[in-house]
């Protein structure tokens, strides 16, 4: 079988394009220390989300030095926190937050602006990301994945404040 020297030479562009792409992929994934979403954050009843220990009242609660856990529930087409009528999400500076996001009818995004958070977030399923706030600072929430007719407007804010203006709010501890 007699291959044209084109077509050997299209054969091996091919190839070698395979092979970078699975090399980048590798190197992102292994050596910058970029993690991928996994499902540990576990189930949740979509039909009693409400009633869930973390999710019947969420909001921010101190965990430890300077970490603090985040339930956000999404929903159409707010966040609780994060959205109007529920307020921003109130954080202090200089922390570690460890988000845990779930969702009760549709599927939607999870993006904080201006970070690398983007997840997406499944009913039945709590998304956990981790995000450090170094600096006071406020933040948009977006969410990315199409979930209705009110989606371009749903979105929301996390206020992150000066450790001194830290009041507790939100479930947190001075």
């Amino acid at each position: 079988m007699d291959i044209h020297r084109f077509e050997k030479g299209w054969l091996v562009a091919s190839l070698v394009l395979i092979v970078f792409f699975i090399a980048t992929v590798a190197y992102v994934s292994a050596v910058t220390g970029i993690d991928m979403v996994d499902d540990s954050g576990g189930d949740i009843d979509v039909d009693n989300v409400n009633q869930h220990d973390n999710f019947s009242d969420p909001g921010v609660e101190h965990v430890g030095e300077n970490e603090y856990d985040a339930y956000v529930i999404a929903q159409q087409f707010i966040f609780r926190p994060g959205s109007e009528p529920f307020g921003a999400i109130r954080i202090p500076a200089n922390s570690t937050v460890n988000f845990h996001v779930t969702s009760q009818d549709v599927v939607h995004g999870f993006q904080i602006v201006g970070t690398n958070v983007n997840t997406m977030v499944v009913p039945g399923q709590i998304s956990e990301i981790t995000v450090e706030f170094n600096e006071a600072d406020e933040y948009g929430i977006l969410c990315n994945e199409y979930c209705g007719s009110g989606h371009a407007d749903m979105g929301g804010s996390i206020e992150v404040v000066p450790r001194n203006e830290w009041n507790g709010t939100d479930g947190g501890d001075a």
